[in-house]
């Protein structure tokens, strides 16, 4: 294999550069005094890459050398931009566990508001795991509003609550279900 034979970036084109990205890195905002500038193929000599001004950009020392004869798409991110984009991930995370736990808070808060209805009392003293699951259930696929008017119509029949109202209430909510459904044509 040959090696590519570097043409020599002239003082005139290399000043141009320079002044076209205000004398500073491109690749991690260093200037002088701090650093020594280099001007950099973007595309590889290696690789074909000419002193096209298109193809040539400023660079500090420290990042031309790092950088080496490889394209930019390989160039590893800094670490401040791996830090960013980690901050970034986990802004979004919490943003989307806030919205979870958001969701979560507002469907237990849901169901106990059916549960009172139902059984006077139970947002305090408890209820069957079976019972809150078989509201969650219908809440999801009925709504909180139409599931809170069966609670009140079965509360209006049964106003002591209690397991004979629960029943009463599935029964008024299974049957809005297959109404759904069958106004859906059966689709769930």
């Amino acid at each position: 294999m040959t090696k590519a034979v570097r043409a020599t970036v002239s003082k005139k084109l290399r000043f141009e550069v320079f002044k076209r990205d205000a004398f500073t890195c491109q690749y991690c905002g260093a200037h002088p005094p701090n650093v020594l500038l280099h001007v950099d193929h973007i595309n590889p000599v290696a690789n074909g890459g000419k002193n096209d001004i298109d193809n040539l950009v400023t660079s500090c020392e420290p990042c031309n050398l790092g950088k080496g004869a490889r394209l930019l798409t390989v160039v590893p991110e800094t670490l401040a931009a791996k830090a960013a984009a980690v901050a970034e991930r986990e802004a979004q995370l919490l943003g989307y566990q806030e919205i979870l736990e958001a969701k979560r808070a507002r469907i237990e808060d849901e169901l106990w508001r059916v549960a009172e209805v139902v059984d006077p009392g139970s947002s305090k003293l408890g209820m069957s795991r079976d019972w809150t699951a078989s509201i969650r259930r219908f809440n999801e696929r009925l709504g909180v509003h139409a599931v809170l008017d069966a609670a009140e119509i079965a509360r209006g029949r049964y106003p002591w609550g209690g397991k004979r109202t629960f029943l009463y209430f599935c029964g008024i909510c299974w049957n809005l279900v297959r109404q759904a459904d069958a106004g859906r044509g059966g689709e769930l």
